[in-house]
């Protein structure tokens, strides 16, 4: 879902309390903490309690984005003003500013911002809209967030759709809508509610009389998709621990390449800084990734640079090398960009070598040794 999301979209997960606090942690590690949006708190009334437990009355739904730009329509999903609730808020004026009544004070008239706790009551079992589906949700509660987080036209993609609710929702709201699941009934049932509902007709011809959907309307694909990325991983933020095979060469340690890339420069006692061109002693130099990790960047001797400790803590985890000097300019840091470039030249040129050469006697004394060619 982060992979193929849109960059203003939103993930909505519904969770109960059995698994909230795991599934909390694995979407921090996938769209990254601070996507985190909202925790909403659906909260519900009737059915029965236990007798030594409060009441479990509520689910969690967990909202993340995916960066900064994000789509939210809070004018369409206002909660209209009560009579309470309005005095309530003259009260909260007056008591708050001083001696200053605001009794005048008029409050948005599409209805107040709405909290991240929704009390909406569950489908009955006598609800019209009860399908029989075990974990069925109420519409409303779906056409909510859809309002919130879309707009008309926009995609929206449900991957454990069910009896279907989300679908019908996004076609009452003017979306497009993608449903997932792996019931057999589930697309029968999706034409059955859609039906129900008033928006689907299987008579091709009364269909374009009304402008309702029709079977040519609605795809059913029962094969799975290929993935466009061809299996890559290209979430940012989740650090998988599977193994990858790896060449020798790939496995050697920070201090071996600190050693090669030393080697590299060819200097006896002073090594080039790759991100501001300044020539150090190689104790104050430090080895970093000239494409950041969680770009994609390798940990292999391939994308690795020696630099300065200002420029290792100025680029830090986000920044590519290129980048760095980039800073640096702006920042006035940079010292010889001449210099900087041919210090990434010579490391990669070092590792070529060690690639090709990987056996041979000469990289290996320099792996185990350190010591510097010119």
């Amino acid at each position: 879902m982060h992979r193929i999301l849109r960059p203003d979209g939103s993930l909505y997960l519904h969770i109960d309390h059995t698994a909230h606090a795991w599934v909390k942690c694995l979407l921090d590690a996938v769209f990254g903490h601070k996507n985190f949006r909202n925790e909403i708190i659906w909260c519900y009334r009737g059915g029965g309690v236990p007798k030594s437990d409060f009441a479990r009355k509520h689910d969690t739904i967990l909202r993340y984005t995916k960066g900064d730009k994000v789509t939210f329509n809070v004018d369409a999903v206002r909660i209209p003003y009560s009579g309470d609730s309005l005095e309530r808020l003259k009260y909260t004026a007056r008591s708050f500013r001083a001696s200053r009544v605001y009794d005048s004070y008029q409050p948005n008239a599409k209805g107040k911002h709405p909290e991240d706790w929704w009390l909406m009551q569950p489908i009955m079992p006598s609800s019209k809209e009860r399908t029989g589906y075990p974990t069925q949700k109420p519409l409303a509660l779906y056409e909510r967030i859809i309002k919130a987080s879309s707009n008309e036209g926009d995609i929206v993609l449900d991957p454990f759709c069910g009896c279907a609710t989300t679908c019908v929702a996004a076609e009452k709201l003017g979306r497009q809508w993608v449903g997932m699941d792996r019931w057999p009934k589930a697309p029968d049932v999706i034409l059955e509610r859609l039906e129900k509902t008033g928006l689907y007709t299987a008579d091709l011809e009364s269909a374009r009389q009304i402008g309702l959907l029709h079977k040519g309307d609605i795809t059913l694909e029962t094969t799975p998709p290929t993935r466009s990325d061809a299996n890559e991983e290209t979430v940012p933020y989740l650090k998988l621990k599977t193994p990858i095979p790896q060449e020798s060469w790939e496995k050697l340690s920070t201090k071996q390449i600190r050693a090669l890339l030393e080697s590299a420069q060819g200097q006896c006692d002073k090594v080039v800084c790759g991100g501001c061109g300044r020539a150090l002693e190689s104790a104050f130099m430090e080895v970093d990734h000239i494409m950041p990790r969680v770009d994609g960047g390798v940990n292999s001797i391939v994308n690795r640079i020696l630099l300065c400790s200002p420029c290792n803590r100025a680029k830090g985890g986000t920044l590519t090398l290129h980048g760095l000097r980039r800073e640096n300019r702006k920042s006035g840091w940079m010292h010889d960009e001449n210099e900087a470039k041919d210090a990434q030249q010579w490391a990669g040129d070092m590792a070529h070598r060690v690639r090709a050469e990987w056996d041979s006697a000469e990289v290996q004394s320099m792996i185990k040794g350190g010591a510097r060619q010119a």
